[in-house]
């Protein structure tokens, strides 16, 4: 995983990761999921074109689990906007690399 993807492991982590002053990709995934891998790439090119903009993290679904349950994770891969905490956009199953610039670039 790159420098510009942070991997989240527990609440108090994310919690910090939200609380960006910048808008925040969350990548909700898991190492089994198919999609989610191809998923990766996308993200991670998104995540060099927007360095410095927005804040790129991933959440194991498997390895956190209560904060899957809290944001009604029912399909993987799942991608969230959060903007000042609070969850803005989201977009289930895999998404294009055209979709997720549109679904944040509208609130940098």
């Amino acid at each position: 995983m790159s420098k510009l993807i942070e991997e989240i492991i527990g609440k108090e982590e994310f919690a910090a990761a939200l609380a960006s002053d910048k808008p925040v990709v969350v990548d909700f995934w898991a190492t089994w999921c198919g999609p989610c891998r191809m998923q990766a790439p996308v993200l991670e090119e998104f995540a060099k074109e927007a360095e410095g903009k927005v804040r790129v993290v991933k959440v194991d679904v498997d390895e956190n689990e209560e904060i899957a349950y809290q944001y009604k994770i029912a399909s993987i891969p799942t991608l969230m906007v959060f903007k000042n905490g609070e969850s803005v956009e989201k977009s289930v199953g895999l998404t294009s690399a055209a979709k997720l610039s549109e679904m944040v670039l509208k609130h940098l």
